[in-house]
């Protein structure tokens, strides 16, 4: 989205220029449009459960941004010719149960024959255009809050592959499911100064688009990042993602890692379908966030802080 130019709109707030996870166009004074789109293909052999985690990856990007979804419109490409209509219904039906429990109104959308299984949602949203939250706002002391381990692509992968154990299968697929509006709520109420969610560029490359967009340096404490089960097993056995590979290969050169093991890293770049939030807070806010978080039952990590900026936009130690 960076090659696109920025529409001449004064009423344009947040645009396609930027890595933000929504655009965001002023309707009022007190009430904005927030809009995003994602499709993707089935990370799990369930059907039902695919439409469901399409479902939350694509309202995750409101959630980051501080909105509140309102309605949907499903995207849906799929194989005629070599599979069941009955799949593509259990497909819907997931899509649709996630809505729901979003409060998000399903309003229609689009299938196009296709030779592969897709499926996605184009969700709009509102938020008032004063408590934006963008993924380029992180300041100097603020502490990086994770809202869901990490792993998703390399069991992904695994699932495709037939080596993923059931117990592996069943966290990812509870973890890609949950939707991110219990975490993303809570965050309004503590005064964000940034927000991204963690999907296809892996932890590393939203860091890196924050640490960049913001001008400062995110440092993150590996022993403190949240893993999913079994991931070293997988990585041993070979499960790792081709855009595990590609993310690894751009952002490494971003990094100061010295002295870390290669397949430590892995899981950091590792593309998320589904991910958590990764929220910048002011260390008293930080505070009351987990504390609050905890009380609610809500998954949250501190995995690092935000520095002044040094010579590279991501250190890991």
């Amino acid at each position: 989205m960076s090659g696109l130019k920025r529409p001449v709109d004064p009423n344009l707030l947040v645009g396609p220029e930027t890595s933000d996870d929504a655009g965001v166009y002023c309707l009022t004074p007190e009430l904005a449009l927030a809009e995003t789109c994602d499709i993707i293909t089935p990370p799990v052999d369930d059907p039902y459960q695919f439409g469901r985690i399409a479902a939350a990856n694509a309202l995750s990007d409101l959630y980051a941004m501080g909105a509140r979804p309102v309605t949907a419109m499903n995207l849906a490409f799929f194989p005629a010719c070599s599979m069941e209509d009955w799949v593509l219904a259990e497909v819907l039906a997931g899509g649709q149960e996630a809505l729901n429990e979003a409060g998000c109104c399903l309003v229609g959308g689009h299938t196009v024959e296709d030779d592969e299984l897709k499926y996605g949602l184009s969700v709009s949203g509102t938020v008032h255009p004063g408590r934006i939250i963008r993924n380029s706002t992180a300041r100097p002391g603020d502490q990086l809050i994770l809202t869901k381990p990490l792993g998703s692509g390399i069991i992904s992968t695994a699932i495709k592959g037939e080596l993923a154990a059931p117990g592996a299968e069943a966290e990812a697929i509870k973890w890609m499911t949950l939707l991110n509006r219990a975490a993303g709520e809570l965050m309004l109420m503590h005064a964000p100064s940034a927000c991204t969610d963690v999907t296809g560029f892996g932890l590393i490359g939203h860091c890196c688009e924050m640490a960049k967009g913001a001008g400062v340096t995110v440092a993150l404490r590996v022993d403190d990042i949240p893993l999913m089960s079994e991931l070293s097993g997988l990585i041993g056995d070979g499960m790792v993602p081709a855009g595990c590979y590609r993310n690894r290969d751009y952002y490494l050169q971003q990094l100061d890692c010295a002295l870390l093991e290669p397949d430590r890293l892995l899981p950091l770049f590792d593309p998320q379908t589904s991910g958590g939030l990764l929220i910048a807070l002011a260390p008293a806010d930080a505070d009351c966030f987990f504390a609050a978080a905890g009380e609610a039952g809500i998954f949250a990590r501190i995995v690092g802080e935000v520095l002044e900026r040094q010579s590279l936009p991501v250190r890991i130690r």
